[in-house]
């Protein structure tokens, strides 16, 4: 984006709307929990997330935005929201954790050995220490929650329709774990994450077969290039990339945390609870798929000039640098827990805090290049109403391999599904696609600055 940085004078405070949004939904729970079973309900103790403002235009200029992409908001509801599900404490937690990570991506972007007590660099410590204040509280509020509604949710989930279509459904595959563990629910429905280097460049193969071709691509100003260099078990698929957003998410959770294991570059996760947050079967076919993926993300290989982090990774590299299996079941094999050492090209690129939210309902998109093309408009699209792009240029941001026409067919499919998160998709007359947000106040405000 253009234009010249403004600076922060002074120290900078959280909004103190947030603050008092996020205290009160922490004693509304709390107070809600407290009350005897049995008894008479807490009033169905309701709260207004009206004054939750998001941050000042003139303070998301400064605190970083990627590319295109302004700092996510993740506005919160406007009407009154019953605290009979997670919902609310997602939002909450959810506008928080995005402006963490902004002023966290702000800090890596300007701090140097050299200018540490620099009062610019104060402030965006002193706003991430704000940001942070909170986040204990809220946390609890949510631990609270779900030991409250562990047992009852699952009851009423077996007695009545879910709030969710829990089927297939068009372009959607049905919802594999709908009463999973909620730890898991709410560590990750609202932390998923992808970055944004592989957003960008058509790195993943769209191919349901093995693609063992050497792919290259070249951004259309010419200033980035990707070659990728599949390995004799075939290219990486666009639904390996799972791992990817799995061991993203959980690495920028730690460090939004302060966690310094986060840090690292080898990441440590169950297995179980990866195919379950994926929303993957459990069967002894998924854990075989999963080490194929492994196989794959390992052996293909990456050159190319895009920066991440800054720096530029000049050799050609693994997408995974290595998995190691730490844990097996002992009656049938099976992985238990695994090591990932990412990349440095990745790794350097979740350091900067060079990444995106994406929607949970992203695991359940069937077609790779329904995949892709979310991506794709997440990552242009940010909190513009629209975003429309021509359709061989977007074949070619897609890396599809297909003709123009079959290309076109599969857009058209796609459009017919209505499926994708967050936004809709149209390819108009004139070879051009659309992608509108979903999200009803942007699409009103964009409207509005048109007229």
């Amino acid at each position: 984006m253009g234009g010249t940085k403004k600076k922060i004078d002074g120290p900078v405070h959280l909004d103190d709307a947030l603050a008092a949004s996020l205290a009160r939904l922490s004693q509304a729970v709390r107070a809600r929990n407290s009350a005897k079973p049995g008894g008479e309900k807490a009033g169905q103790a309701e709260l207004s997330l009206d004054d939750a403002a998001p941050i000042a235009q003139d303070r998301a200029e400064v605190l970083g935005v990627f590319e295109d992409d302004a700092i996510e908001n993740w506005d919160m509801p406007t009407e009154h929201i019953p605290l009979d599900s997670l919902d609310a404490l997602r939002d909450a937690h959810r506008t928080l954790s995005e402006r963490i990570v902004a002023a966290n991506r702000e800090l890596a972007r300007i701090a140097r050995p050299d200018n540490l007590d620099s009062p610019e660099v104060r402030a965006v410590r002193d706003y991430l220490a704000a940001l942070q204040a909170p986040r204990a509280g809220l946390d609890a509020a949510i631990e609270d929650q779900v030991k409250a509604l562990k047992d009852r949710q699952r009851a009423e989930a077996r007695a009545a329709a879910p709030t969710t279509d829990n089927h297939a459904m068009g372009g959607l595959v049905k919802i594999r774990h709908p009463n999973r563990d909620f730890f898991l629910a709410d560590l990750f429905d609202y932390a998923l994450k992808d970055d944004g280097a592989s957003m960008e460049a058509p790195i993943f193969t769209l191919a349901t077969k093995p693609d063992l071709s050497i792919w290259e691509w070249t951004s259309r100003d010419g200033n980035k290039s990707v070659r990728v260099m599949p390995s004799v078990l075939g290219r990486a698929t666009q639904h390996d990339k799972d791992v990817l957003i799995y061991v993203v998410s959980q690495m920028t959770e730690g460090l939004n945390r302060g966690r310094d294991d986060a840090k690292n570059r080898t990441v440590r996760f169950t297995v179980y609870d990866y195919l379950v947050t994926t929303n993957r079967g459990v069967g002894g076919d998924d854990y075989r798929r999963l080490q194929e993926s492994f196989d794959r993300l390992a052996g293909t290989r990456i050159k190319t000039d895009i920066r991440t982090g800054g720096q530029r990774v000049t050799d050609n590299f693994g997408i995974l640098e290595r998995v190691r299996i730490v844990e097996k079941s002992q009656g049938d094999e099976r992985m238990i827990a695994v090591d990932v050492t990412l990349s440095e090209w990745l790794y350097n690129a979740i350091q900067a805090y060079e990444i995106l939210s994406i929607h949970p309902d992203y695991f359940r998109l069937r077609k790779p290049m329904a995949r892709r093309l979310y991506e794709l408009a997440r990552k242009h699209c940010g909190h513009q109403a629209q975003w429309k792009i021509g359709l061989e240029l977007l074949q070619a941001k897609a890396g599809s391999k297909s003709t123009l026409k079959e290309f076109r067919r599969a857009v058209r499919a796609i459009e017919a599904d209505n499926s994708l998160p967050e936004y809709r998709l149209v390819l108009n007359d004139n070879d051009t696609v659309t992608f509108h947000t979903r999200d009803a106040k942007k699409l009103l405000a964009g409207i509005v600055g048109r007229s």
